[in-house]
C-alpha cells in the first residue's frame, strides 16, 4: 500500500511540475526556430530602431522559441540581392522598398498622392493594400506580414542649383532605384535618371555619377547624403511602402501560435516605425540645414507647378499595368476620406 501510494505521489508530482512548466512555458513543446532578416538601413534609422524591436517582441512572446537575428546596413547585399535571398529560402526575411518582384506595390508610389500622415495610414491599412500584399504569396513565394512607411515623406536634392520650379529638374541626372515611378516624375519634369544601389549611392553623388536623387528627411541624414548634395527642395513628392518580405514555405512551416505573434509583433514594429519618422523627420532636416546644405520650401503655388507637371504619370501608371483605372480611383477616394 505504501508503494502504491508513493507511486501515485510521484506521478501527481512529475504531474504538477509539467503544469509549472507549461504555465512559465506555454510554447515549450512546439520547436525552436531561427529567422535571419536583413535591410539596408544604418544604425538610428527609423527601420533599424523598429526592426530591434521586433527582434526583442517576438523573442519574448515566444519565450525565445524564435530567435530573430537582424543585419541592418546592407550587411546582405543590396535591397534586391536580399529580396532573392528570402525568395530562395537563404535567409527567411527582409525589409525595404524593393518592388521588382511585387511591382503592384508600386501604385502606391504615385507622385503628390497623399499630403498627411493619416492619408499614408489609410493606403497601407486598406482592403486594396492587403489584396496587393496577398498577391505577393502567389507571384513571388514570399508573404507580406507587414507593410508600413520606408522613411517619410521624399525630397529632391542635386549639386548643380536649386530646384524651385520643374523647369529646374531640366538637363539634371537624377539617381533612382529603379522604380518606375520615380523614373516617370523625373522624365515627365525633363530630367534623366540613372540607377545606382542605395549602399553606393553616397559615392556615385560624391564622383559624379549623379547629380541629385530623391530621398526622406531621415534617410539624407542617416547615410550623410548632406555631405555629398548642396541644394535641397522640400516637395514631399512620394512616399514609399515598406513591405515585410518572409519566405512562404518557412512561415507557414511555423506553428501556428508563433505566426499569430510574429504578426503582432509585425503590425506593432510597423506603427513604432511610423511614429519614429515623424518624430525624426523635422530634426533630421533641421540636421541638414546645420550642416550647411540649402533646404528651399516652395509655396503652394510652386507646389502646384509640380503636382501639375506629374499628373501624366498617373495615367502612365495604368497603361503599364501597376494599377487598373479602377484601383486608381479607389486610392484617390480612400486618401479623399482620410482623417
Amino acid at each position: 500500500m505504501k508503494k502504491l501510494l508513493a507511486a501515485v505521489l510521484a506521478a501527481m508530482l512529475v504531474l504538477s511540475c509539467a503544469a509549472a512548466l507549461a504555465d512559465e512555458d506555454p510554447y515549450a513543446n512546439l520547436g525552436n526556430f531561427e529567422m535571419m532578416v536583413g535591410h539596408a538601413q544604418p544604425e538610428g534609422n527609423p527601420r533599424y530602431v523598429s526592426m530591434e524591436k521586433f527582434a526583442a517582441d517576438v523573442a519574448e512572446k515566444t519565450h525565445g522559441h524564435v530567435t530573430v537575428t537582424v543585419f541592418g546596413n546592407g550587411q546582405l547585399g543590396t535591397e534586391k540581392e536580399m529580396l532573392e535571398q528570402v525568395v530562395q529560402g537563404v535567409t527567411q526575411g527582409m525589409r525595404g522598398g524593393q518592388f521588382d518582384f511585387s511591382p503592384r506595390l508600386l501604385m502606391f508610389t504615385a507622385p503628390f498622392l497623399t499630403n498627411t500622415r493619416a492619408e499614408v495610414t489609410a493606403l497601407l491599412h486598406s482592403d486594396l493594400a492587403k489584396k496587393v500584399c496577398a498577391e505577393a504569396e502567389e507571384t513571388t513565394g514570399t508573404v507580406i506580414i507587414n507593410l508600413c512607411d520606408a522613411g517619410g515623406y521624399r525630397q529632391f536634392s542635386n549639386n548643380k542649383h536649386p530646384i524651385t520650379k520643374p523647369e529646374d529638374l531640366q538637363g539634371l541626372k537624377m539617381r533612382t532605384n529603379g522604380m518606375k515611378t520615380i523614373d516617370m516624375t523625373f522624365i515627365a519634369m525633363g530630367a534623366t535618371t540613372t540607377t545606382v544601389p542605395y549602399a553606393d549611392l553616397y559615392m556615385g553623388l560624391k564622383t559624379g555619377i549623379a547629380d541629385g536623387q530623391e530621398n526622406p528627411w531621415v534617410n539624407v541624414l542617416g547615410m550623410k547624403f548632406y555631405e555629398v548634395q548642396k541644394y535641397f527642395t522640400q516637395v514631399n513628392y512620394q512616399f514609399h511602402p515598406d513591405p515585410f518580405y518572409v519566405n512562404a514555405d518557412w512561415w507557414n512551416s511555423l506553428p501556428e501560435e508563433f505566426r499569430t505573434i510574429i504578426a503582432e509583433c509585425a503590425t506593432e514594429m510597423g506603427e513604432y516605425n511610423d511614429q519614429l519618422i515623424d518624430e525624426n523627420s523635422e530634426a533630421a532636416k533641421q540636421a541638414i540645414i546645420d550642416s550647411g546644405a540649402e533646404v528651399y520650401v516652395p509655396t503652394a503655388d510652386e507646389m502646384k507647378a509640380f503636382q501639375d507637371a506629374c499628373q501624366g504619370v498617373y495615367q502612365q501608371m495604368i497603361d503599364e499595368g501597376i494599377c487598373t483605372q479602377e484601383e486608381m480611383d479607389e486610392m484617390l477616394a480612400i486618401v479623399a476620406a482620410a482623417k
